[in-house]
């Protein structure tokens, strides 16, 4: 199985596979028939207080996920059911940030694959 990310403005395409929004939020001003979401895992998504003092800082990237990958080790429920719907050959992991690299989803890719 092969996982990608990809913001969800983007274009929904074929090779997407199975597409799973990680966000704790819903994207705003994309409505669900657009997003073309499979699955919505958000008790994964970053806590709103990890969120919230991330903010997308570059200088605060490791020390985001280290803080998030020990939130996902203490979530055996939400990884759970994420992973019962990492399905089919390829699965896109969906993110709405405008970082495209230094984000939840890269993080999680990471998580996924060390724990896997």
């Amino acid at each position: 199985m092969r996982i990608h990310t990809k913001r969800i403005y983007e274009k929904p395409e074929p090779s997407d596979g199975h597409r799973i929004l990680i966000d704790r939020l819903w994207p705003r001003g994309l409505s669900k028939e657009k997003a073309h979401v499979d699955f919505w895992a958000k008790s994964i998504a970053p806590s709103d207080e990890l969120r919230r003092w991330y903010q997308h800082d570059p200088e605060k990237w490791d020390e985001f996920r280290a803080r998030y990958f020990a939130e996902l080790d203490t979530n055996a429920d939400g990884l759970a059911e994420l992973r019962s719907h990492l399905e089919g050959d390829v699965v896109t992991i969906l993110f709405g940030s405008k970082e495209e690299h230094l984000n939840n989803a890269a993080a999680l890719l990471e998580y996924l694959k060390s724990s896997s």
